[in-house]
């Protein structure tokens, strides 16, 4: 037979262990973790009776306060752009609501900036060989606003900069790698080797020529 009595708040207190956060205790037991910051959206405090709503709302800003330590943990890894983090945490298993709710409480605390992400991922990325297209691709493909990839295009690459070292120097060493290859066969490889790293363009075509022109 169902009890009828409602259920009851019967404590509220902030977590020893995570900052921001408070414990709900419902008839004397451990119910839920939830952001201190959204407790207020739930409307309970010690004595208040539960009703199926609001029982609802505490499990959804349980599931926010999860989502929010998912999204700690992979930060502690490395950094991300703010949807591409979205859909990690959607991949855990989080709902959307948690998610919306998890990225914005990151964001507030400064832990998300998709244009400092980007100039950091274009320097990084092009020391290691990438080039501009490239560079736009991956991140527009982790759903980053062109704006914020633009600005990050241009202040590695301003428009005085010579664009052609990094080619060359990719074309040099994929040629001699490529050998005694027939010459139009290495240009094909050449071409496809720069594109896949995001080299395209005039850049490119004097980068192979140069290669092609070495001795091997």
């Amino acid at each position: 037979m169902t009890d009828p009595s409602p259920r009851v708040v019967t404590a509220i207190e902030p977590d020893p262990r995570k900052p921001g956060v408070m414990r709900v205790h419902v008839d004397g037991r451990p119910y839920c973790a939830v952001p201190a910051s959204a407790l207020g959206r739930a409307e309970v405090g010690p004595g208040t009776q539960l009703t199926p709503e609001r029982l609802d709302l505490l499990g959804g800003l349980a599931d926010e306060e999860g989502a929010f330590r998912t999204l700690l943990r992979a930060l502690e890894r490395r950094s991300f752009a703010r949807v591409d983090l979205g859909r990690r945490l959607a991949k855990k298993g989080h709902r959307p609501e948690a998610v919306d709710g998890a990225l914005a409480r990151a964001a507030s605390l400064g832990l998300l900036d998709d244009a400092g992400f980007s100039l950091n991922y274009v320097e990084t990325r092009a020391a290691r060989g990438r080039g501009p297209a490239r560079l736009v691709r991956d991140l527009q493909a982790m759903g980053v606003e062109r704006r914020h990839i633009d600005a990050a295009i241009a202040a590695h690459w301003p428009p005085d900069t010579d664009r052609t070292a990094m080619p060359r120097a990719l074309a040099a060493r994929r040629a001699r790698q490529l050998g005694q290859l027939p010459r139009e066969a290495k240009r094909r490889r050449l071409v496809a080797y720069l594109a896949r790293r995001g080299f395209t363009g005039p850049e490119v075509r004097q980068a192979i020529q140069e290669a092609l022109a070495a001795p091997s």
